[in-house]
């Protein structure tokens, strides 16, 4: 039965089974960040343990969307998404049961592979379900809010979890999600495949995986290696020969996994450096946040839940004024603004030390949340402000990705930042202790206390003037390359 004829509760059910999956998808990576520090502890992880629980996820999730959604279109959008959601739940269970942190981290990675399949088969469905072109923008439009409601929800429902039943409940969580979504889907969601489906460029991907990954592990492991290390070198020069390569293979395949002509656009570059900007800023903020409020300042995983709300929920309302504003006014507005935004929280936090009153936190975590959310919705709109409309979907799965990098690369960075400046702090007769195994237990003597609150100040400092510096960036890059009054295409 074709779903164009289907009535309208049946599309209102495929809608839902679609924002369920992708609700999944992103609260996965919101609601881990606040178990950090109880796997750290219970599995004796570094920060760079940590800091890999973390971007296992992105690294696979980020390189595979685009490969990903070719797949899709060729084999099936339902088949895909059902694979998807049954790699993901298995590797989600399997999560919950890691008996260490190296399967931990495998198991994060092979969740992002089933999330890899969910993202682009839930709009490809969404497309072929909603052919009204009105009916369909409202569905795109709620599937993207799906992004704001996992955020906001993530820390809480993490803290929930992790005070209630221990750090391995966040993965529990997915399971009846995803069964509830996997039985609908079953019943109500219809194969669909693209009439002519892109090959699936395996040089390309695999040049992107391996680009991608030697560059977050040198950043990651950089502080324990030592940056100018054998390894760490290495590594970096892995991650530039296969870019280099990669920009060759993709100029000579007839359907590259990534099309760098879109690049000639200024406004397309322009949404891809600031997409990356603003996930580095807000996702590094996450895992800073996150050591912050619960391994310095002592606060239970649901009450640092609660004290980033001020981030979190801003999100999901400020997007739909950031819709508005760009129907409006055009996306320049939207960027600048937001990244602006972005910048003054990261400059306010710099200001701050561990004893700071938490009004002055929740100030500049409302201030970031309303520059991200502000920002959002024009990235996309950017993007594919004056493609055609057959190149659209691509460039703004190309976009997804550079949500994904920046999201990655701001655990990574922010993370090794955190690490080189404390260790780089600490008195030198405590130059071996950890910033998460207990750096900051009471049963420590006062001075130690001192000294490692310290460390960790001077380290939070940089930390948040890197991230202001990349705000920085994203709000010049919007002023010059954004046209003023563009009006985009909805997300």
């Amino acid at each position: 039965m074709r779903l164009d004829v289907a009535p309208t509760t049946r599309k209102r059910v495929v809608l839902v089974i679609c924002c369920l999956s992708l609700f999944m998808t992103w609260l996965d990576n919101a609601i881990v960040n606040v178990a950090l520090p109880a796997i750290g502890t219970s599995l004796h992880a570094s920060v760079a343990g940590l800091q890999w629980t973390v971007d296992a996820y992105l690294v696979a999730l980020g390189s595979l969307l685009l490969a990903a959604g070719a797949v899709s279109d060729r084999i099936g959008r339902r088949r895909a998404f059902l694979i998807g959601l049954r790699l993901f739940l298995a590797a989600s269970l399997a999560c919950s049961l890691a008996p260490d942190l190296g399967l931990l981290i495998v198991f994060r990675a092979l969740q992002a592979v089933g999330g890899s399949l969910l993202v682009p088969s839930t709009l490809g469905i969404i497309t072929n379900t909603f052919l009204d072109p009105k009916e369909r923008a409202k569905a795109i439009g709620v599937w993207s809010a799906t992004f704001g409601v996992a955020l906001a929800s993530g820390p809480i429902l993490g803290g929930l979890l992790v005070d209630a039943f221990g750090w391995r409940a966040v993965f529990l969580a997915n399971i009846p999600v995803g069964a509830a979504a996997y039985l609908l889907a079953r019943a109500h969601v219809p194969e669909s495949r693209a009439e002519h489906p892109r090959r699936v460029d395996g040089a390309g991907q695999l040049l992107t995986v391996v680009t991608i990954a030697a560059a977050t592990f040198g950043i990651i492991e950089g502080p324990s290696e030592g940056w100018t290390s054998p390894v760490t070198l290495g590594v970096f020069a892995l991650a530039a020969v296969c870019l280099a390569t990669f920009v060759v293979v993709e100029q000579r395949q007839p359907e590259p996994l990534l099309d760098l002509h879109f690049f000639s656009r200024a406004s397309f570059s322009a949404a891809f450096v600031i997409a990356t900007a603003i996930f580095f800023v807000f996702t590094g903020f996450l895992f800073v946040n996150t050591l912050l409020l619960q391994e310095v300042r002592g606060d239970s995983p649901l009450g640092a839940g609660l004290r980033t709300l001020p981030a979190t929920a801003v999100i999901a309302g400020m997007a739909l004024v950031g819709g508005h504003l760009v129907a409006r006014r055009g996306p320049r507005l939207a960027l600048v603004g937001g990244s602006a935004c972005l910048l003054a929280a990261c400059l306010g936090l710099a200001a701050t030390h561990r004893d700071t009153g938490y009004l002055v936190f929740a100030c500049c975590y409302a201030v970031l949340g309303f520059g991200t959310g502000l920002a959002t919705p024009a990235i996309t709109n950017t993007a594919v402000s004056g493609m055609p409309r057959a190149q659209a979907g691509v460039a703004a799965a190309a976009i997804s990705v550079a949500r994904q990098l920046g999201n990655l690369l701001g655990v990574a960075v922010l993370g090794s930042v955190l690490t080189t400046v404390f260790h780089g702090a600490l008195p030198a007769a405590l130059a071996h202790r950890s910033i998460s195994l207990g750096a900051f237990s009471p049963a420590l003597s006062p001075s130690t206390l001192a000294a490692t609150g310290h460390a960790f100040d001077e380290a939070s400092r940089v930390a948040w003037l890197v991230a202001a510096a990349v705000a920085a960036f994203s709000t010049a890059v919007a002023g010059l390359l954004i046209t003023p009054h563009r009006r985009a295409r909805a997300d």
